[in-house]
């Protein structure tokens, strides 16, 4: 017997994550099933041809499947996806989380591309989500689209201007999840620190953190994704300082280490920026972890200035690095600017990435001694407030909170005595 259930495939940011568990409810409730909605990513060049690879390996592994693609890829490269035989249905980032799109999908004669402007959308986070199935943490959305244009980023045209969800209806989810029993909660979007600038009053951020752990009591684990440290409001900064259920860690977008390449990437800091509020932070929480995103081969980027980003990783003393090796973007800025050889790129990366694994040893290496509140997962996995991996009975039922004292590490994870 047929199975009638979809099945979504995510691809790329945690806030797609989020996206395709409400994807999965619309679509279930509308009845569209049997289908497979790939929800896309384009970051990358790469990133794209791992879309496009996905959809043709479902079509080959299920020939009768009715496959349905969607997400940033599908909204800034309509006509690739259109244009691919496997595909039946293409629907853009504005049109993914809306019921009444699922609704006419479930219809036999529903519309095949379903794309418009995602510049003109107002409105987000339209539908809310129950839960995470059986996971440890769940995310919620708070904000979607940036207006920001770094010059290597083609996520603007994907998901069109920022726009806040009211903190009212973040407090209500953070809330019902809480009440599901989730032990922590990330508030995630595409630029989380360009928060309320579109919402009445003066709310921002740090506000909105204050709202929801003021409300929620009952929540222990709040975490914010990815931030942009040149936004952060004056009240997070104190949340940062006060709040013990603001889990010290911050994903920092960072991009580079030196002056001229952030110029070009038309970021809004420099070195000295990202240095200094790192060690504020540090002075404010004295065990916070930073991770960061770090992008190798820039273009014009020279041997001396890339030493610069390599070089920050000490500096900021980030744990956890996520390296992009760059991959220009058509339509970017940055896709017209002088090139760095590819074999040169790809060698970057790896020894970025070779420095953000000596640099999370040594992160690791300074918990040995110390008793940790882990959050347990899955496949004996669990993660400390400081987002370390920590090794944990596989028998361990997820969304637990217990103690660890750490007695070593094997380089990537924690490891020690664990009391479930």
């Amino acid at each position: 017997m047929r199975d009638d259930k979809t099945r979504v495939i995510t691809m790329g940011c945690r806030l797609n994550a989020y996206e395709s568990e409400v994807i999965a409810g619309l679509a279930t409730a509308a009845g569209v099933g049997p289908a497979v909605v790939v929800n896309t990513c384009a970051v990358t060049s790469e990133a794209v041809r791992q879309a496009v690879q996905t959809i043709r390996k479902v079509r080959r592994d299920d020939p009768a499947a009715r496959i349905i693609v969607t997400g940033c890829a599908a909204q800034v490269e309509t006509q690739r996806f259109t244009d691919m035989p496997e595909v039946d249905h293409v629907i853009g980032n504005g049109e993914k989380t809306r019921p009444e799109t699922w609704a006419g999908l479930s219809l036999q004669d529903s519309e095949r591309v379903q794309v418009n402007d995602i510049m003109s959308v107002r409105e987000t986070a339209g539908h809310l989500i129950d839960g995470f199935g059986g996971r440890a943490r769940a995310y919620v959305q708070i904000q979607n689209g940036c207006d920001h244009r770094c010059t290597f980023c083609i996520i603007p045209y994907g998901r069109g201007p920022s726009r806040s969800v009211p903190a009212g209806e973040v407090v209500r989810q953070v809330r019902k999840l809480a009440e599901a029993g989730y032990a922590e909660i990330v508030l995630t979007g595409v630029d989380i620190t360009s928060y309320g600038a579109d919402l009445p009053g003066a709310m921002s951020l740090g506000r909105l953190v204050r709202h929801v752990l003021d409300h929620v009591s009952e929540l222990p684990r709040l975490r914010l994704s990815s931030i942009d440290q040149m936004e952060v409001d004056a009240d997070l900064m104190d949340a940062i300082a006060t709040e013990t259920r603001l889990m010290p860690h911050l994903h920092l977008s960072l991009q580079a280490g030196d002056d001229l390449i952030l110029k070009r990437m038309k970021r809004r800091h420099l070195r000295d920026d990202a240095i200094g509020f790192c060690r504020e932070i540090r002075r404010l929480r004295p065990d916070v972890a930073f991770g960061a995103d770090l992008i190798a081969g820039f273009p014009t980027e020279t041997e001396a200035m890339f030493a610069n980003t390599l070089d920050l990783v000490e500096a900021c003393d980030l744990a956890y690095l996520h390296v992009f090796p760059f991959s220009p973007r058509t339509g970017t800025p940055a896709a017209r600017m002088p090139q760095v050889a590819r074999a040169e790129v790809k060698e970057r990366a790896a020894r970025l990435r070779a420095t953000g694994a000596m640099a999370l040893e040594r992160h690791l290496e300074r918990q040995k001694g110390r008793t940790v509140e882990v959050l347990t997962e899955r496949d004996g996995i669990g993660r400390a407030r400081d987002f370390s991996e920590v090794t944990i009975p596989s028998n361990a039922p997820p969304g637990i909170l217990a103690n660890a004292f750490v007695t070593g590490h094997d380089g990537r994870r924690l490891s020690g005595e664990v009391h479930v």
